[in-house]
This record gives C-alpha cells, structure tokens and sequence, in this order.
C-alpha cells in the first residue's frame, strides 16, 4: 500500500462525511479537479482504504429498539474452535459487530434486537447453541448518546 498524504486524507474525510457526493464537488472540496480525485479514489478503493460505500440506518426507526453487547466464553481454546465460531456468528444477521477480547472473556458482540423478548429468542436459539459457546454476559444498552463510523483522520 502507498502512503497517504494530505488530498488522500482530506478525500477519505470527505467520503467518509458524505460518500454520496459527485465526484465534482469531492474535487472541489479538497482543491483537485476531477480526473485526478477519481484517479485517487479508485486507487484508495483498490489499495483497501475504502472497503465500501453504505448508507447509514437509524437502528429505532428500522424497528430495532434494543442494543445489546453480549461477552462470550467459548468452552474451548482452539483455533479450530475459534475459527467454527467465528463462521457461525457471521451468518447472524442480528450480530452486527464480533470483536476478540482478552479478559475473562473471548469476544465481545454487538447486537440489535426489535425488544427484549426478541433477543432473549435470540439468544436460547441462535446464539447459545452456537459451536463452543460456554457462556454469555448480556449488558442491554439503556441510552446511546452518540455512533460514530468515522474515524478521526486528520
């Protein structure tokens, strides 16, 4: 991968505020004309800075009241088990984050539910009988107070 210098930096900024925007006024933000800014956010793209363009959902008004993050212990420390319970949490659609943790812990998720009830279904029926799940700390998110996707590039 290249290094990134200032128009690299200011054009992932920009996308990352607002990847909607023509390719016009990206340029003009960050003081390029157009050929050269798509020339950069191609190679941004291939290079894997960009990993994708999305749109961003309010999670309430899609119907999904409740934010949990789960802890979990897997029964056993084995790469094998990892790797067949890391496949197997990435086909549930409700999991929207899986990270790996040290601590008494060996991963945390992040999880939506449309309400209590739903997540507790959830967790007796998809998460609880995944490979190797040997326990599971629920911590129910009572208020978000902010989300953030960007990071802090410049």
């Amino acid at each position: 991968m290249s290094e990134l210098d200032k128009k690299d930096l200011a054009i992932l900024c920009a996308l990352q505020r607002d990847g909607r925007q023509s390719v016009t006024d990206l340029a003009t933000s960050v003081g390029l004309s157009d050929t050269p800014c798509l020339r950069r956010i191609r190679r941004l793209e291939q290079e894997g800075y960009i990993s994708g363009y999305t749109a961003q959902l309010d999670p309430r008004k899609a119907g999904f009241e409740v934010i949990v993050y789960a802890s979990l212990r897997l029964s056993e420390n084995s790469f094998s088990a990892a790797e067949r319970f890391e496949q197997a949490v990435e086909l549930l659609p409700e999991v929207m984050e899986c990270s790996v943790i040290t601590g008494g812990h060996d991963y945390l998720l992040k999880i939506v539910a449309r309400d209590l009830l739903a997540y507790e279904r959830f967790v007796k029926k998809s998460l609880g009988s995944l490979p190797y799940v040997a326990a599971i700390e629920s911590t129910v998110v009572l208020k978000q107070t902010f989300s953030r996707s960007a990071l802090p590039l410049l």
